[in-house]
């Protein structure tokens, strides 16, 4: 993790932004000094004591070359909006940082990239890669040699198998599951409880034990839908 003085501002003011301020302060050495969020989406100008910056300028108040920063917004826009976020806190010119949580399980030779939000009981087994931005909530597993893109969202309790690659942007829910040697295609939606047995094509919206396509009608909320966490 960081070292004792590292300081961090959080980008998000919603309710992941304010999850990440309760794992970061619990299990790391970060400092959390503040947080940022666009300035039309401000919720308010405090929180937990600390200000809230717009995002527009908040270099200026929390340089970059002090401070570490990490993108704190769930999936909304089919990770779009975490994605936009993060690639324009990098051209601020802010380190990105990772948070895994001291109750999850890395094996030695998995790879992980930076802006990433592991959190407890997770498990990323052998040669398993995890790409930058990627959100992992609790007890969900990447098997062995499975393979992430980044700016993906995986929900509480997924399981992927191993020998699977997963492509960007995508979204697994609530217990979704996939079998081995599975490929997801970018910008997929499995939804809670689907069972994937067989490859996915890009852009789709997979449901149901197998899991199967769903018309396009049925997608819209994942695209333009309000931020759930």
């Amino acid at each position: 993790m960081a070292g004792s003085k590292d300081k961090l501002v959080i980008i998000g003011d919603g309710e992941t932004a304010q999850l990440a301020y309760s794992y970061f302060t619990a299990d790391t050495d970060y400092e959390v000094a503040g947080f940022s969020a666009e300035a039309k989406y401000m919720r308010s100008q405090r929180l937990f004591g600390l200000p809230v910056i717009p995002f527009e300028g908040v270099e200026r108040t929390f340089n970059p070359e002090t401070h570490w920063a990490f993108v704190a917004v769930s999936y909304t826009q089919l990770n779009r909006l975490r994605s936009r976020l993060y690639l324009t806190a990098k051209q601020k010119g802010y380190r990105l940082c990772t948070y895994i949580s001291p109750h999850a399980y890395v094996d030695k030779d998995a790879e992980i990239g930076e802006n990433c939000f592991i959190l407890e009981k997770a498990a990323i087994q052998r040669g398993a890669k995890i790409g930058d931005n990627v959100t992992m909530w609790t007890g969900s597993t990447v098997g062995h040699r499975s393979k992430i893109g980044s700016n993906c969202f995986i929900a509480i309790h997924v399981a992927i198998s191993g020998f699977c690659e997963v492509g960007e942007n995508c979204f697994l829910g609530v217990n979704s599951c996939t079998a081995n040697n599975i490929k997801i295609g970018a910008d997929c939606v499995l939804g809670a409880g689907a069972v994937v047995i067989g490859d996915t094509m890009q852009g789709g919206v997979y449901a149901g034990n197998p899991a199967k396509a769903l018309p396009d009608k049925d997608t819209a909320v994942f695209v333009s839908g309000k931020e759930i966490l």
